[in-house]
């Protein structure tokens, strides 16, 4: 399919075929969890699925890889990843350049999810209502220019969400209605220069390594040992109360 989609003769032609692949990711997917212990056809079927998904979402990284103006580039199109669960996945290096990305009720729930180094240029990436619940979570080194992005309602009950590193130069970046009850989520050196991050209705446990305690806009208790907030020198947030 994905060479279906370089061969496209139009734009429409190609997002049709990326359509396609996106609806492969949606399909209903069984978690490791809760798979029986004693099916060997079951856990066969399950690391075969849990491959060609992967292959997928490498497909999708590698497209966006290329420069815009490359015959192959995916960039600029649409992506629907809505209600996918995530267990592990690279979009590494990946150019989010316009075009919408939709994660709108993923579930990240295990392994990996590496967005490290990342471009996100204009565009709008969606993760309205999203489930951080077991996943690795990065996007160190990331660059935010001109895009918005959307954790709305998002919940982080478990595993690790870094923006170590993260680069923001104007767009806006909201957590509006998000609940941080267990996942770690990190801001160290994360960087400011313009836009705005929007943390209005939000709840739970701040995100280290963004505000100092004293104007966290959370309703937070006083932090237990280990998770004490502290203020990253090099950054500068603007925040919507």
């Amino acid at each position: 399919m994905a060479g279906l989609a370089d061969d496209a003769p139009t734009r429409a032609l190609r997002q049709t075929c990326i359509d396609v692949l996106c609806a492969y990711l949606r399909l209903p997917y069984t978690a490791e969890s809760d798979l029986p212990a004693d099916d060997a056809e079951a856990w066969h079927a399950y690391r075969a699925l849990r491959e060609v998904r992967h292959t997928v979402i490498r497909l999708i990284r590698d497209h966006l890889r290329l420069a815009p103006e490359d015959p192959h580039s995916w960039q600029g199109h649409d992506f629907d990843l809505t209600e996918v669960t995530f267990d592990g996945g690279d979009f590494a290096g990946a150019q989010f350049r316009g075009g919408t990305v939709t994660f709108t009720n993923a579930r990240f729930s295990g392994g990996t999810v590496t967005f490290a180094r990342a471009q996100f240029f204009d565009g709008r990436v969606d993760l309205t209502r999203a489930q951080f619940c077991g996943s690795r979570v990065t996007f160190t080194d990331a660059e935010l220019s001109g895009a918005r992005i959307s954790f709305r309602d998002a919940g982080f009950s478990e595993g690790r969400v870094s923006f170590q590193r993260t680069r923001f130069a104007g767009g806006t970046i909201m957590f509006t209605g998000a609940e941080f009850l267990g996942s770690t989520v990190s801001f160290s050196h994360t960087t400011f220069s313009g836009g705005t991050v929007d943390f209005t209705r939000a709840d739970g446990v701040a995100p280290t390594g963004l505000v100092p305690p004293s104007a966290s806009p959370f309703k937070v208790p006083r932090p237990s040992a280990g998770r004490a907030l502290r203020a990253a020198p090099t950054s500068r947030i603007s925040r919507k109360r």
